[in-house]
């Protein structure tokens, strides 16, 4: 039973997953099969990175950046799903769920700003190719690279510390991890303060993020459509079509989850939401960059 008048409970029971006992088994090896995926995936681009002098580049800096927030985020999910999903008592400690939603916001938030820094880069490679390595020099690359993670941290610390000062009446997380969505149903009294923080907070990162790497791409496709040859345009596009991919399947499941109101959240529309991008996302981001490069040589 929930316990009604508990202020800090002693864990957490995670209810994402579904009950009957053959789905649990269908779940389990999905899961730790886009694992894998996601592992080898990211870790083959790492290592190829590091390993090639001619992907030492500014637009493989960011992509390896980004490999290793897919990598942190399945890393983060998947294993306590695993755990759970064999467990009878499917229940995670308040530390564990302080963790998964620490992260968890800086993950999202770090990501969301780095999309919008590897569109300014495209925008600086196709728009000003005479200008790209002056501009996009190792120093400013690294700060690039940095902001999204200050910028990550700074927010999970904000609405991690203003969350767990409230008192929870409530222990069954409707979801597959500690999200904050999903954290602000359980609390004894109306958690106007924290959504509103929470708006605010995604309205910032997302709606921020988002404007940049539209007005980015603009100026890419404007660029593009001026070119004469056609084999040119098809190149200087190519270039931009896995980055696009990655956006789109990004923002439209994180603007869905984090701007939409609590009550248009139904629960299994969220659970699945959660799932593509912190699973499966991470899983397909490489493979959506792989398939680019092995067109452009091709």
């Amino acid at each position: 039973m929930e316990n009604a008048n508990q202020t800090t409970p002693s864990c957490f029971f995670l209810l994402g997953l579904s009950t009957v006992p053959h789905l649990q088994i269908l779940g389990f090896l999905l899961f730790v099969v886009m694992y894998i995926i996601t592992l080898l995936g990211n870790g083959i681009l790492l290592f190829t990175v590091r390993i090639s002098p001619t992907l030492h580049t500014p637009m493989y800096f960011f992509l390896s950046n980004l490999s290793i927030i897919d990598i942190s985020f399945s890393s983060m999910i998947v294993p306590t799903i695993l755990i759970i999903t064999v467990s009878t008592e499917k229940s995670i400690s308040v530390g564990g769920c302080i963790f998964q939603m620490f992260f968890s916001l800086i993950l999202g938030a770090t990501e969301c700003m780095l999309l919008a820094v590897m569109a300014y880069d495209r925008f600086v490679a196709i728009c000003r190719p005479l200008h790209y390595s002056s501009i996009m020099n190792r120093r400013f690359c690294i700060i690039l690279a940095l902001i999204p993670w200050t910028v990550g941290f700074i927010n999970s610390c904000i609405q991690v510390s203003i969350t767990w000062t409230l008192p929870f009446c409530r222990t069954h997380v409707n979801d597959f991890f500690c999200e904050l969505p999903a954290l602000l149903k359980l609390f004894c009294r109306d958690p106007w303060l924290n959504e509103i923080s929470m708006y605010v907070s995604a309205a910032t990162v997302i709606l921020c993020a988002f404007p940049l790497t539209l007005i980015s791409y603009v100026y890419i496709i404007s660029t593009i459509l001026k070119i004469r040859c056609s084999q040119g345009r098809h190149a200087a596009f190519s270039t931009c079509t896995s980055h696009l991919s990655v956006v789109t399947l990004y923002y439209v499941t994180i603007m869905s989850m984090y701007l939409r109101p609590p009550s248009s959240h139904p629960l299994k529309t969220d659970n699945a939401v959660s799932i593509f991008y912190t699973v499966v996302t991470p899983m397909l981001n490489p493979i959506i960059y792989s398939i680019r490069n092995k067109d452009d040589r091709e």
